[in-house]
């Protein structure tokens, strides 16, 4: 990863600008930046946590989308997760405890770099940012949960449409998708098949009969959903209404 020289203050932060997040007070954009160590941009592919590892580096997506998965002793890998603008990298590093899972870089990445040694005093003098850490850790066992029941209950075609239609809702909320049916992410078949527990083979049959059926185009570079709606209830995925999403 490089270093940024010239970060973004947090005062002007471009996060602010997007209605899917939270907006902070002046008092606590001042405080952040006094946490906020730098910034470190990330290509593609690129390692940002490795699993074991005992880095103490708290990051912000500031831009991109990452992947985290937990790798097997064969090669074989779990992708338990995407991460979008806004979202955390790092947070079992502030307890002291190894990663359990490898976060790398889906597309570009830039990120905010935060100071390990400065954690539990945001926790006792910042209590509103220590309640949005603890709403983020909430939400993304709440993701957890939602890709769990796809891996056990969900047919192929069901996993495949709840995949395209989260990361799709995630693209929204965080300003990411350039139309309201449309994200473009180079998700490629061996990480969708990584993520929902299916053979390549069965990956490319289920994406095609999708696109037959008008639910989802999910073509090289780009994921289209025509009918949110339709594509929802297809895959049983309970939509809710979210709040603006908090980010430090």
């Amino acid at each position: 990863m490089l270093n940024v020289g010239h970060p973004f203050p947090c005062t002007s932060c471009p996060l602010l600008a997007c209605p899917g997040l939270r907006k902070h007070s002046q008092q606590e954009l001042e405080y952040i930046d006094t946490f906020k160590k730098g910034e470190v941009i990330a290509d593609r592919g690129e390692t940002i946590v490795r699993q074991g590892s005992e880095r103490k580096t708290l990051y912000t997506v500031l831009e991109g989308i990452l992947i985290r998965y937990r790798s097997l002793e064969d090669g074989r890998r779990q992708i338990v997760n995407f991460m979008f603008p806004g979202d955390l990298v790092g947070l079992q590093g502030m307890f002291d405890e190894p990663a359990s899972h490898t976060v790398e870089a889906l597309l570009p990445a830039r990120l905010c770099v935060f100071d390990h040694n400065q954690f539990f005093d945001l926790i006792v003098n910042q209590p509103r940012l220590g309640y949005d850490i603890t709403w983020l850790g909430a939400k993304e066992e709440t993701a957890l949960e939602e890709h769990i029941v796809a891996l056990g209950r969900r047919s192929a075609k069901e996993r495949v449409a709840y995949l395209a239609v989260w990361l799709l809702e995630r693209a929204i909320g965080t300003c990411m998708a350039e139309h309201e049916d449309t994200l473009k992410v180079p998700i490629t078949q061996t990480q969708i098949a990584d993520m929902l527990g299916l053979s390549l083979v069965h990956t490319n049959r289920t994406i095609k009969a999708l696109e037959r059926d008008g639910l989802v185009n999910w073509r090289q570079g780009e994921i289209q959903v025509p009918n949110l709606d339709a594509a929802v209830d297809f895959a049983q995925f309970e939509r809710t209404k979210m709040p603006p999403r908090p980010f430090i």
